[in-house]
């Protein structure tokens, strides 16, 4: 009995592997791990100067509005956008992209173009929403839920990119739930979208499973599909085969070599913290965390904090950072009060 227990495991064993890799083999896909910066194809070298602008007025300007960083090197016809959030670099590139269009570059021009790229942004994401669905195969999702899965496009985890990493997951499921004999269209729809929670846990509390799994009963998703996402990061027990299969779908997806790195997600994490501590004080409109965290810019509404306020703002933040955080050498803190007087001539 025993020898043929153990002749049975070793298998079984053998028949898990040649699956797993049978799925592995079938779908190849590149994995690029995102980065903190981008870069803008200039049409000419002569376009760096506009883009500069007298003393600089025109780079202050974007950096202000967006809050990046805008690198201006040797780099022929090229420049470079660099900051953690991948939101705010992609705004930085497409108001750029627009300004050399339109020709004229100056600080007015410039505010209003970076408006209408944070309107394309949104339009961007629904795209992808739409895109990674129809590459996976699911259907009937809810148009806000599609928005939701689109989102992820712009946010990182481990510096992977959380809806390639969703849809390699779902391509992956769909192999081994077919292999399995489970139910694919269950393990794809789960797989996709099991990182859903991601999309908005900056603004709601909770982890992305338990965020998820409270999106996915306001949109009257399957009940099976709930139990196949929510096991994944075993918080919830395996009630079904396929959430095993999404759980093995995601790690395979995470564990590929060069897919996550762990310094780049504490990097992220540390100015995530700096601007939080920023933004808790009262009358801070924003706050910006640049030049990797060696700086940080604040900018406060004019009617809550005078000029004598702004002083104390900023002693009153850095001593916030001092005791919050650690890190070496010191941040910066700038804290920027801009008063706009506007009036109609009839």
């Amino acid at each position: 009995m025993k020898k043929l227990e153990s002749n049975r495991k070793e298998e079984l064993e053998k028949k898990a592997r040649d699956i797993m890799v049978s799925a592995m083999q079938r779908f190849n896909s590149s994995q690029i791990a995102e980065t903190t910066t981008t870069t803008v194809s200039l049409s000419s070298d002569e376009m760096k100067g506009r883009i500069i602008g007298k003393e600089g007025r025109n780079i202050k300007a974007l950096e202000r509005l967006t809050g990046v960083d805008v690198i201006v090197d040797e780099t022929p016809e090229a420049i470079i956008v660099s900051g953690f959030d991948p939101v705010r670099r992609q705004v930085a590139k497409l108001a750029l992209e627009k300004l050399m269009a339109d020709g004229r570059i100056q600080p007015a021009r410039i505010e209003e173009m970076v408006e209408k790229a944070k309107g394309e942004i949104s339009e961007k994401m629904k795209e992808a929403g739409e895109a990674a669905a129809y590459d996976a195969g699911v259907i009937g999702l809810d148009p806000k839920l599609i928005e939701l899965l689109g989102r992820l496009r712009y946010r990182t985890s481990f510096g992977q990119n959380v809806l390639m990493h969703s849809l390699e997951s779902a391509h992956l499921a769909g192999m081994l739930a077919t292999e399995l004999k489970a139910d694919v269209a269950v393990a794809k729809k789960a797989a996709l979208l099991h990182d859903i929670g991601k999309a908005i846990d900056h603004e709601v509390p909770g982890t992305h499973v338990e965020i998820g799994r409270r999106i996915l009963e306001k949109f009257g998703i399957d009940e099976e599909v709930i139990k196949a996402m929510q096991a994944h990061h075993e918080e919830y027990p395996y009630e079904t085969i396929e959430s095993s299969i999404v759980q093995a779908a995601e790690a395979v997806s995470a564990a590929r070599p060069g897919a996550r790195k762990e310094t780049l997600e504490n990097y992220l994490k540390r100015l995530e913290e700096l601007e939080a501590i920023a933004t808790a004080f009262e009358g801070v409109e924003k706050a910006y965390a640049i030049q990797a965290g060696r700086e940080i810019r604040v900018f406060v509404t004019p009617e809550k904090i005078d000029d004598i306020k702004a002083y104390k703002l900023a002693q009153e933040i850095a001593k916030e950072i001092e005791k919050e955080l650690k890190y070496p050498g010191e941040i910066k803190v700038t804290v920027i009060r801009e008063t706009r007087a506007i009036e109609y001539a009839r």
